[in-house]
């Protein structure tokens, strides 16, 4: 029985839907032409009238959207989903991911070249970290460079007379409605989107609401930083995305062997099980609701338990082969490894999408918010505790946003942050709204 669980969970992971595709589209921004780029990931018919752009969320990448896009397809005739990844994950090096998804080296080998030379010097060759502070260009990474990329993809999908619906998970949610209020050259951004979706995030109190003074330090001190942001605190802003996708191959490709990451130093101890436990057992401690660290709830998922010889028992939401492939994929992984700085500072600032102190100082142009005339799609978890859905009533209430044709739900009792993009297909209360959403807007 194992052994087809395993066999099972790398089928979902490596077999990619004939009619996907990655596309690389160029957008000039700061910093070297080479990263003057963004990459789509395209699920569904490329026929399909009408696409749904998703953006991810704070660390987040195009797979993200891997498993609910296909979802959403099978479901909704007519739609192709496009998952973006930001310029910022051209400077990732998956190359031994790609070849312990594809069983060329082992998840133990994978995982010493990404991590393990720290302790061993003697692993040769090995992964090669970014030095953030020879980047200084990405510190002009933020809302404006992100949105502009955006604006191409945007114009791309509108090609041949198809329908845009922008969405986002997360932070990403935040990306969708700066975008629809967003003045681009003096055209609002909304005037190209035919609907917006909102998981879990957005804007107008949704997340945090900086002062003026601690914006203004916020960039001050960024000026004198390493512009990428170091979610585990280790010094590496590189390893939250790593140590994430070496857990979900692990679990993958060896679900029942002895935990890989357990022994590792890298790993903080508030991430590993009472006792020993399988790679299985390993990502689904470190990734569940009641298990991970309060302050790492934008990485949860309700799987279910950790058993008492280490294995993992699903009986939640998400089972957790389905939150394994969501972080166990590439070439689009669903981390993003150089988060800067500076997207979270200016998302923060333009929260109340208007013209104020903040914006100025920044130069963001968040000016069309009373304009936006599209319905919106919004859902909330238990991340942010009624506030994703307050946001949106904030939103519709300033702006043009029709309430009869606009859908808020809130999920919070039954789904965590993740489980919206990782939750079994019958049990997803996301899916089972958004659908119709997206059918009447088809």
């Amino acid at each position: 029985m194992r052994t087809l669980l395993a066999a099972a969970a790398a089928a979902l992971v490596l077999a990619a839907p004939a009619d996907a595709g990655v596309t690389t589209i160029a957008s000039a921004g700061p910093g070297p032409s080479r990263y003057d780029k963004v990459t789509v990931t395209k699920i569904g018919p490329a026929s399909a009238k009408t696409v749904l752009l998703l953006m991810p969320g704070f660390q987040g990448g195009a797979g993200d959207f891997t498993l609910i896009g296909r979802d959403i397809v099978k479901r909704v005739g007519g739609v192709q989903v496009w998952a973006l990844d930001r310029r910022s994950q051209a400077l990732e090096d998956t190359s031994r991911f790609r070849d312990a998804l594809a069983g060329r080296i082992t998840a133990r080998q994978a995982y010493d070249y990404y991590a393990g030379w720290i302790a061993d010097p003697s692993i040769q060759p090995h992964f090669q970290p970014i030095a953030g502070r020879a980047l200084p260009y990405a510190r002009d990474w933020g809302l404006t460079t992100t949105l502009n990329d955006v604006h191409r993809v945007v114009q791309k999908a509108r090609a041949a007379g198809r329908r845009v619906i922008l969405g986002g998970h997360s932070l990403g949610a935040s990306l969708t409605a700066a975008y629809a209020s967003w003045d681009f050259a003096g055209r609002p951004g909304y005037k190209d989107l035919d609907g917006l979706v909102l998981i879990d995030g957005g804007l107008l109190g949704s997340f945090s609401t900086p002062t003026l003074a601690a914006t203004k330090k916020a960039y001050a001190d960024l000026q004198k930083s390493d512009p990428f942001i170091d979610l585990l605190g280790l010094g590496l802003p590189w390893a939250a995305g790593v140590l994430s996708e070496t857990a979900a191959i692990a679990g993958v490709r060896e679900p029942t062997a002895s935990s890989l990451l357990q022994a590792s130093p890298l790993v903080p101890a508030q991430f590993k099980g009472p006792q020993p436990t399988t790679n299985r057992g390993a990502f689904g401690y470190a990734f569940d609701a009641t298990t991970s660290p309060e302050e790492l709830a934008l990485i949860q998922m309700r799987m279910g338990t950790l058993g008492p010889d280490g294995n993992w028992r699903d009986g939640e939401v998400t089972p957790v082969a389905r939150g394994e492939a969501l972080f166990a994929q590439e070439p689009a992984n669903a981390a993003e490894w150089y988060f800067p700085k500076r997207l979270t500072l200016d998302v923060d600032a333009a929260n109340a999408l208007t013209r104020n102190a903040q914006t100025r100082l920044l130069g963001l142009r968040p000016w069309h918010r009373a304009g936006v005339d599209v319905p919106l799609y919004a859902m909330q978890t238990s991340l942010t505790k009624g506030r994703v859905l307050r946001g949106a009533r904030r939103f519709i209430a300033a702006s043009r946003i029709p309430r009869g044709r606009s859908v808020l739900v809130d999920a919070s009792p039954t789904q965590s942050h993740l489980d919206p993009l990782a939750a079994a297909p019958e049990r997803n209360r996301f899916l089972a709204t958004v659908v119709p959403f997206l059918k009447r807007l088809r």
